[in-house]
């Protein structure tokens, strides 16, 4: 999906913080809920700022979703086309999504509730199914592979991995105990050696 291109920002004005703020405001209080004005408030700014940086709201959506899907995008394909066993590249692309969720949060947790109401979030779900799609081929090859238990079926093996992996966006704080390196060793530790005292 290809977005506007951005107009260059205006001297005291920062684009990333338009961008930043439509997010937040986005998830607190839903997209069709928050129009430009509510954006300009939340920085100071006047609408016609905020004008300056995006041609529109949507364009701010679009953006938001992209970064998501993109960074989501090039784990999936950069790990499912490396050399290896199907199980070592299942176990790094859920290590490499746990950092991508953690380093693009607000925009991974956008992505996460959108429903496909507009044109914008019906390619971002597309997207979206598309890399379902590659996850649960990768947990099909693992299992075959003899890797993973073959009495569960792989779809569901990767919506309950998955599932739990996108779960962290609703409770990690970045600025708490838990490093990301720690969080996304932990998680693959649970999923793929288990609970269970060595």
């Amino acid at each position: 999906m290809t977005t506007p291109r951005s107009r260059p920002g205006r001297p005291g004005h920062d684009r990333d913080a338009v961008l930043d703020a439509a997010v937040a405001l986005f998830i607190r209080k839903g997209y069709d809920a928050t129009s430009i004005d509510d954006i300009a408030k939340s920085l100071g700014l006047t609408k016609s700022a905020v004008y300056h940086h995006v041609s529109s709201k949507e364009q701010l959506l679009a953006e938001a979703l992209d970064t998501a899907l993109d960074e989501l995008s090039s784990a999936v394909d950069s790990v499912s086309s490396a050399s290896g066993s199907s199980s070592q590249r299942l176990r790094e692309v859920v290590r490499r999504s746990v950092q991508v969720l953690v380093a693009h949060q607000p925009a991974v947790t956008l992505l996460l509730r959108v429903h496909g109401n507009s044109e914008t979030e019906v390619a971002a779900l597309r997207r979206r199914r598309a890399i379902d799609r590659a996850l649960a081929g990768l947990v099909k090859e693992a299992v075959n592979e003899g890797a993973l238990r073959g009495d569960v079926d792989p779809e569901l093996i990767s919506r309950l991995l998955f599932g739990m992996v996108n779960s962290i966006a609703e409770w990690y704080r970045p600025d708490g105990q838990i490093s990301t390196d720690q969080l996304a060793a932990t998680v693959t530790t649970v999923v793929f050696d288990g609970l269970a005292a060595p």
